[in-house]
């Protein structure tokens, strides 16, 4: 392709801007200068930006650590999680891959793989998700059971769900759960619980697939995913 399409495309300027760089001599191939944008490179070529260089790359992916009040979406009125990228990261053809509520937190995939998030939202795949929750009530075996059997909501039947009872407070009258899902369905994990008599005040997801939440990765913080974490979820 074109040098100039290239590094537009990694967001190193637009074409436009790039003809300034490109007539400073900042912009080197197989070092070698270039002086225009028609010349011609392709994915393994070296090309370099005052000695930096630039690798061509399609498909992008972060994994972020929703906080609470951001929209899952990639345009709002309110905030949404794209708003979370600094200015080098943003790319407008990101989109999450899902959607967790807007009082929900934890793990969320970033991406414009189009394909990727198909196969991770597609229900034939059953990908599991993972959430940990404080719920108002004391979860009880019972539950657990109830969970693993497949509760009947209103529109579905929703997947066994494997439900683990971390700790309940009887003073509070609250649970510390962790609950994996093999389906996304709108407000599932909240709906679930509404149908055994409980409430869920806090929810947070933890894993997605082969994906784990960092421990050390804060609330509104994000990374790109290694090359390994990739794989593993098109595996």
């Amino acid at each position: 392709m074109r040098i100039d399409r290239f590094l537009s495309y990694m967001q190193v300027g637009s074409r436009q801007s790039l003809k300034a760089l490109f007539k400073a001599g900042r912009i080197q191939v197989d070092g070698q200068v270039i002086g225009n944008g028609k010349f011609q490179v392709t994915e393994t070529t070296v090309v370099e930006v005052d000695g930096e260089p630039i690798h061509y790359q399609t498909d992008f992916y972060w994994l972020l650590n929703k906080p609470a009040g951001v929209i899952s979406a990639t345009t709002d009125p309110q905030k949404t999680v794209i708003d979370l990228l600094t200015p080098a990261d943003y790319r407008a053809d990101l989109f999450p891959v899902g959607r967790l509520d807007k009082d929900t937190t934890g793990l969320l995939l970033l991406t414009n793989d189009g394909d990727l998030t198909h196969s991770l939202l597609s229900p034939k795949k059953h990908v599991s998700k993972k959430y940990q929750a404080k719920i108002a009530g004391i979860v009880t075996e019972t539950d657990q059971a109830q969970f693993a059997a497949g509760i009947q909501l209103s529109d579905f039947q929703a997947q066994p769900a494997q439900l683990m009872i971390l700790e309940t407070d009887e003073q509070t009258q609250t649970s510390l759960i962790t609950v994996e899902i093999h389906e996304g369905k709108f407000h599932q994990v909240k709906r679930m619980f509404h149908a055994v008599g409980k409430e869920v005040l806090t929810l947070q997801r933890l894993t997605m697939g082969s994906l784990t939440l960092p421990t050390d990765l804060l609330p509104g913080q994000y990374r790109a995913l290694t090359t390994a974490e990739i794989e593993a979820l098109k595996e």
